[in-house]
């Protein structure tokens, strides 16, 4: 145990994934403690990758959390009870390049085992070391629909990372 979480197995991940990430969203968060930023995610995935535990997330070169995951090694997913959807909306509307999100939003950041930070105030939480990157590539879209999601022509950069913890809140 770790403080108010337990150690699980990503086995033991009962949650779907696809309300999990897809409606109830989460907070990417790359950094250390003295620096980091956290930004609101609703794509992503968990699954088995090279026979790893993995999970994905994607991420915008124009957000600014995009700099805090290209410096580190690790991030974390961050997973909330639906008591939070303001904290999600707010963190997924304003950048930290302009606004202490931690502060205005109240969120407690704890040092998760690699640095990496996450929130006291998290359901779940998924630690994971960056094994692999892939910018996305417009010409591989098989789907014209997807490039309706890209008006600005800032197509995200994925990263894999092998789940190295995860922690569920006790009780």
């Amino acid at each position: 145990m770790i403080g108010d979480f337990e150690l699980l197995d990503p086995l033991e991940v009962d949650d779907n994934v696809f309300k999990l990430i897809g409606q109830d969203w989460m907070l990417i968060t790359a950094g250390t403690l003295d620096s980091f930023n956290t930004m609101t995610a609703s794509w992503g995935g968990l699954g088995v990758l090279w026979s790893k535990k993995v999970c994905f997330c994607v991420v915008r070169p124009t957000r600014y959390t995009y700099n805090f995951m290209e410096k580190s090694n690790y991030f974390t997913l961050s997973f909330f009870g639906e008591e939070y959807r303001d904290v999600l909306n707010f963190c997924g509307t304003h950048s930290g390049k302009n606004i202490n999100k931690i502060e205005k939003t109240g969120l407690t950041p704890k040092k998760g085992s690699k640095g990496v930070p996450f929130f006291d105030e998290a359901r779940l939480v998924i630690e994971a070391r960056k094994i692999y990157f892939q910018d996305l590539n417009p010409e591989n879209f098989l789907d014209n629909s997807i490039e309706e999601n890209y008006p600005e022509k800032d197509y995200h950069r994925l990263y894999l990372g092998e789940i190295i913890k995860v922690l569920k809140k006790k009780g």
